[in-house]
């Protein structure tokens, strides 16, 4: 077993868990969200989110992180086998695409852009004047 194909093997596994992680986190989202879950962090002042809202955020935390591992087995397969510049051109347009991807995701889950700081709430340590 040469090293080209070793690696070739892990990129294919890679691969495997972020499909699998999408797969199962659609499931598991399904249930949570009939559950009823909420995330901790909601913006004082909040409803409850609906069945539907939840299971959008769960659902793209799951596909979120499953095109985090994508992009891993494709870094993985196209830097660690003899890259040329038409496979790092390739990787590089496949990273692009799936950042904006996960940039968009991030946006409709949070609400901010991934570089924006989480809003305050009152009652944070850091609201209390030093002192």
């Amino acid at each position: 077993m040469d090293f080209r194909h070793v690696i070739e093997t892990i990129g294919q596994f890679v691969d495997f868990a972020g499909v699998a992680v999408m797969v199962i986190g659609a499931l598991v989202s399904v249930v949570l969200a009939l559950r009823g879950h909420q995330p901790r962090n909601l913006p004082a002042g909040a409803g409850r989110l609906s069945f539907y809202r939840s299971y959008r955020q769960l659902l793209g935390r799951s596909i979120l992180l499953g095109l985090e591992l994508l992009v891993a087995a494709d870094i993985i397969r196209t830097v660690a086998v003899t890259p040329t510049f038409e496979t790092v051109g390739v990787l590089a347009l496949i990273v692009l695409i799936r950042t904006f991807l996960s940039f968009s995701l991030e946006l409709e889950i949070t609400g901010r852009w991934p570089w924006q700081k989480e809003p305050r709430t009152s009652g944070d340590p850091a609201d209390v004047p030093a002192g």
